[in-house]
């Protein structure tokens, strides 16, 4: 009887110990939010950084969404980043949830038509002290305008794409340098002596109707904004491209296409009153507050 009892005991724990292996080996389901919206993504593997767990990819229109363009993706499972290699292609399930964006369900399957070279998705760009040459570029109201215009005061420059919606890319950068500007015009003196320029990558979209209405949203005043402090420029593909290889923005040239496209990083720029360079911000994680400073200092230097 006690055998028995001691065998049964055995068996019981063993089957529990086993059940627990076999949950432990599922994979886990995430819980869904009732706010996510999910699309299609299909493109091909441009760059893999595993460290910052984004996957850069040229991709095609994304319906309902945003329009072909070479930007980064987060993605959360790790086993992509043990097979993935640039010239994959890739299809994967695009979560977009408030201020959150990520792939999942990924699929890639090898191309061998296309080059699978690692390529660097930034460049160095200027070092605090260099001067910005004197690009010129075409504004929201059609104008000319050039770098150094601004001289004498100190300028905050990004780069947008209009039609980006994600909410870790162009939305982000635009939706500070809305506070920014916001914090700012509480301060006269230190408003007077500032100036804002967002510059858009995508000139054959991003004609000056187009930048005068986007702007013009996110600083709130529609009809009667007059972009006195915050200005949104473009220009020809050559002219912005000249910017945007300044700043350390890659370019690179699709096969078997053969279109040149620029990879969108975030590249957020303190320029002083002397039209040197001060601070160079890399990708999304700077905080109003902290570009609101350097603006102070900039400012407080030249007095």
């Amino acid at each position: 009887m006690k055998t028995n009892k001691s065998l049964t005991t055995t068996l019981i724990l063993f089957a529990t110990i086993l059940s627990l292996v076999v949950l432990s080996c599922q994979p886990k389901q995430r819980v869904r939010s009732a706010t996510e919206k999910h699309y299609d993504l299909k493109g091909k593997v441009v760059a893999v950084d595993k460290n910052k767990h984004e996957i850069t990819i040229a991709h095609e229109e994304v319906k309902d969404y945003m329009p072909s363009m070479t930007m980064p993706f987060k993605v959360k499972d790790d086993w992509v980043f043990e097979i993935a290699v640039p010239g994959n292609q890739i299809v994967a399930n695009l979560i977009v949830d408030g201020t959150e964006s990520w792939l999942e369900e990924v699929v890639l399957t090898e191309n061998t038509t296309s080059d699978s070279s690692t390529m660097p998705v930034e460049g160095a760009g200027p070092t605090a002290g260099t001067e910005v040459p004197n690009y010129r570029l075409i504004n929201q109201d059609g104008k000319t305008i050039r770098l150094h215009d601004y001289k004498g005061k100190a300028l905050l420059l990004t780069f947008v794409y209009t039609r980006c919606q994600d909410p870790n890319q162009c939305t982000l950068m635009s939706s500070n340098f809305a506070a920014i500007d916001q914090e700012l015009q509480k301060q006269q003196e230190l408003y007077d002596k500032t100036h804002l320029l967002s510059i858009s990558f995508d000139p054959a979209y991003d004609t000056p109707k187009v930048l005068r209405s986007y702007g013009a949203s996110y600083t709130g005043e529609y009809s009667d904004e007059n972009f006195a402090h915050w200005e949104f420029a473009s220009g020809s593909a050559d002219e912005v491209k000249g910017v945007a290889q300044f700043f350390g923005l890659k370019y690179f040239q699709d096969t078997p296409s053969g279109e040149e496209q620029v990879i969108h990083s975030l590249r957020t720029v303190v320029i002083g009153p002397d039209g040197k360079v001060i601070k160079v911000y890399r990708g999304n994680e700077w905080k109003p507050e902290e570009l609101l400073k350097d603006l102070e200092g900039a400012v407080a230097n030249t007095k």
